[in-house]
């Protein structure tokens, strides 16, 4: 209750967080909320092609509120579903990379030496290439996919979460709980996870969220490239891709639309992530 009275401090923030549970409900329910699934080729219509919005369909059993894209997907219903491949592929990616890159950060700063130099060399080493430089190596070499992309994304990300349990493994390894806990004869491994873990969780959390909007940004942008998910099955970056050709026509709906929300997924996420580090950094008081 005290995290959430100081997080509800911030409107903003609290705004953020609504919108972002709406989204994530649409996306969850998209099976239930959308008129047409977008997948099923036997619901589309080539006649329906580049509707804009608001026209009914050829045969005036549905109407279209976004337009349809040149397949005679209905936009709103594509971008539900799309929405849906998008966060469920930087949630699943962020938590992956969360518990390998915290279990390398947090064994790198309680060990010490040379499994810290090690550890933190490797981290080092891929934290000098660009992050979409090792997305776009790595999905050539794996193919584009759905699990792929995943992979591939854990590779890029699993470093920042290395970084940050390290250093609060460093802060937390010289308290005295942690000797009591050496003293009492306790196994590493009992201190990491009873002891540190708990410690070390805050500030990981907060590179978490802001890294569930970077993992959605750049599956949007493999997708975008033809190198994310499968065509039959679109995220939000596939739907811009689809529509870019169309732009210059005066059919925006098919790129900016998903666009848009894309955009606003992750400003939300980065809202909500942006008030949750001020909340649990230990320095700025807002909890105790």
């Amino acid at each position: 209750m005290k995290l959430w009275r100081a997080f509800a401090q911030s409107k903003l923030a609290v705004l953020a967080a609504l919108l972002l549970l709406a989204l994530a409900l649409g996306a969850v329910f998209a099976p239930w909320l959308a008129a047409q699934n977008p997948y099923a080729l036997d619901q589309l219509d080539i006649m329906d092609a580049r509707l804009a919005p608001g026209e009914e369909a050829a045969d005036g059993h549905l109407r279209y509120r976004l337009g349809t894209d040149e397949q005679g997907r209905d936009m709103a219903s594509a971008m539900l579903y799309g929405l849906r491949i998008s966060l469920g592929v930087g949630l699943v990616a962020t938590v992956i990379a969360l518990a390998l890159g915290g279990t390398v950060g947090m064994v790198a700063g309680y060990a010490g030496g040379r499994i810290e130099a090690l550890l933190m060399r490797l981290v080092d080493i891929q934290l000098s290439f660009p992050a979409i430089l090792i997305a776009l190596v790595l999905i050539a070499i794996l193919r584009p996919g759905v699990s792929n992309v995943v992979i591939a994304l854990v590779a890029v990300q699993w470093a920042y979460y290395a970084r940050t349990a390290r250093s609060a493994a460093l802060v937390e390894r010289g308290k005295e709980y942690v000797e009591a806990a050496r003293v009492l004869g306790l196994s590493p491994t009992r201190i990491l996870l009873r002891h540190l873990l708990p410690n070390c969780l805050p500030p990981v959390i907060v590179v978490a969220a802001l890294q569930v909007a970077s993992a959605i940004a750049l599956e949007a942008t493999l997708s975008f490239l033809g190198l994310g998910v499968p065509i039959t099955e679109p995220s939000l970056g596939m739907l811009i891709a689809n529509g870019q050709q169309y732009l210059l026509s005066g059919k925006y709906w098919i790129s900016v639309y998903p666009g848009l929300l894309l955009l606003l997924t992750i400003v939300a996420i980065n809202l909500v992530a942006d008030r949750l580090r001020e909340v649990l950094d230990p320095r700025g008081g807002l909890v105790e």
